[in-house]
């Protein structure tokens, strides 16, 4: 099969064929008909994850599968499927409690073992990690929803418990921050968007943002402040960098909800929060990692109704040579919506 393969941390990036994978026991292989480009991705390329080298990117991921491994029970050949992109156990307290995002022996396509941007991926414990695609939900809206759409989902309702007429800033608008300004407004909440990229906020508008803010040296807190008559709510970081959640948590009004959702390496492992106005103003600092395959058919059942539209996020399809070049540079790119790769072409 044809796949995307990183040699070395922060090297160049090359498609070339490989083996084809084969199903474990328990698992699967998909044939990826998309597969989205997401800064986490960019995170294992520059080394913030461990991983084996050589390794093939990518967790975000929609397809059929084409061969299911001895002990699957739920799934056959020709089913369309996606995958969240934390694959649990199936066995642990946390996947049996329904918690499987935080399995301690979780696997996750692009990072534990080779992903999506390839023609074939393996997905391990099938029975508890594959979700099925409804018919009127297209390949790509469903490869959107595995990290970036489901992680926001999740984020502003389980954690957030975001309510109608709360406000809510949104720290970057890639995709994450944009489908998490989709389903605020779903929610019926009022939302300040935040970003450094015009056309990223332009995207923002356009899905309902009450308000936008242009990350040009602005004291972002004062504004949304100012905006929402003395602080957000709640407030997510969608980017993942000093800043970015110093800007978010400094934007809520007190007793309010931190959502960190983008990552926040760091050389030495400790992430820098300001502990100090979350102590003072009695914030809560929630951290979000992904959704449970369980939890997706109330997030379909939106989907299928037409009250969320991840497909309306896909700003543009390209082909894994066009995305190994793209990669590289995710973590200065400020594209207004997601990148879907379709490997077959």
């Amino acid at each position: 099969m044809r796949a995307m393969i990183m040699e070395r941390i922060a090297g160049p990036l090359t498609v070339a064929d490989v083996p084809a994978p084969t199903a474990p026991a328990g698992g699967a292989v998909i044939e990826v008909h998309a597969t989205g480009l997401c800064r986490s991705d960019w995170h294992a390329w520059a080394g913030h994850d461990d991983i084996a080298l050589p390794h093939v990117p990518g967790h975000e991921l929609a397809g059929v599968v084409v061969e299911v491994g001895v002990g699957v029970a739920r799934w056959a050949v020709g089913d369309r499927v996606t995958v969240p992109f934390v694959c649990g156990c199936g066995r642990c307290e946390w996947c049996l409690g329904g918690d499987a995002q935080v399995c301690p022996d979780q696997e996750q396509p692009g990072f534990t073992h080779w992903g999506s941007f390839a023609e074939q991926v393996v997905v391990h414990a099938a029975d508890r990690n594959l979700v099925g695609i409804p018919e009127t939900v297209s390949t790509a809206a469903a490869a959107s929803l595995g990290c970036r759409f489901a992680t926001a989902f999740r984020a502003l309702t389980a954690r957030a418990r975001l309510s109608a007429d709360e406000w809510v800033v949104i720290v970057g608008a890639g995709g994450v921050g944009l489908s998490a300004v989709m389903i605020a407004k779903a929610l019926g909440a009022r939302v300040v968007a935040v970003d450094r990229s015009a056309s990223a906020l332009d995207a923002a508008s356009a899905l309902g943002a009450d308000h936008v803010v242009r990350a040009d040296g602005t004291d972002i807190p004062n504004a949304v402040h100012t905006l929402t008559a003395g602080g957000a709510h709640v407030s997510v970081d969608a980017v993942g960098s000093e800043q970015t959640c110093a800007d978010a948590v400094h934007s809520l009004r007190r007793r309010g909800r931190h959502v960190q959702i983008g990552l926040l390496p760091t050389a030495s492992g400790l992430s820098s929060v300001p502990m100090a106005r979350a102590i003072a103003w009695e914030l809560d600092v929630l951290g979000s990692h992904g959704m449970a395959a369980e939890d997706y058919p109330g997030m379909l059942e939106l989907i299928v109704r037409g009250t969320l539209r991840p497909q309306d996020l896909i700003e543009r399809t390209v082909s894994l040579e066009q995305a190994a070049l793209l990669l590289p540079g995710m973590d200065s790119a400020s594209p207004a919506g997601m990148t879907m790769i379709d490997p077959r072409v």
